[in-house]
């Protein structure tokens, strides 16, 4: 199945370095807002590539709950196929794709588990059913039907009659420490402009040009 005509040119806007923040995080921060004042869907979204120690990458979208200067965090299930890649191989890289916005952003880097605080800090903010379903999901493990999540989540429920729901064992957040970031904006013939961010040995952020 040929998809070759479903092309569109990028036509929105352009992207100089004159027109970057020094600090690329402050950049995302300016960035996103535009897709929050655009009601870019699901503005946090962003695809997670992790590695595991075969070499073997795998990619899974998952919501970005926090930035800050030192960098982008998540959470999930400890003992999840991501969680498992990322306990082998600590690298790893996101993309956020706005394209409302016809913009892309790029993060690579390292990542590190949140303390437990932090990590209980969120999870109290999540709706009870979320907090509920974080028990009763054994995250990328094969179960025979979806009978098994329901009557897990029943038993849970009972359980935790309350709002009273403590953060599990193996959920938790992670950091991840940006070592380069690329802005990406469309532009007409496929001529894009990407503008990198990099620093070597937590030097000073050069920002590159780089060739679409």
């Amino acid at each position: 199945m040929s998809l070759a005509h479903l092309r569109r040119e990028y036509t929105q806007a352009g992207l100089t370095k004159a027109m970057l923040e020094a600090d690329p995080i402050e950049q995302f921060k300016s960035w996103f807002n535009d897709a929050l004042g655009a009601n870019v869907t699901e503005p946090n979204a962003m695809v997670l590539a992790t590695v595991d120690s075969s070499g073997q990458p795998s990619a899974r979208v998952v919501l970005l709950k926090e930035v800050d200067e030192r960098g982008f965090q998540f959470f999930t299930n400890y003992e999840s196929r991501k969680g498992r890649e990322l306990a082998a191989n600590p690298k790893a890289a996101l993309n956020f794709a706005w394209l409302e916005l016809e913009r892309q952003v790029v993060v690579a880097g390292t990542v590190t588990k949140l303390s437990r605080d932090e990590s209980a800090a969120y999870f109290r903010e999540r709706p009870r059913g979320s907090r509920l379903g974080a028990w009763a999901s054994q995250q990328s493990q094969v179960i025979a039907n979806r009978d098994v999540l329901e009557s897990r989540l029943l038993e849970l429920e009972n359980k935790y009659p309350s709002d009273d729901v403590p953060l599990p064992p193996s959920w938790g957040g992670y950091m991840l420490s940006p070592s380069e970031l690329e802005f990406w904006q469309g532009r007409p013939s496929r001529l894009h402009d990407r503008l990198r961010y990099r620093r070597v040995n937590n030097g000073p952020w050069i920002i590159e040009r780089l060739s679409p």
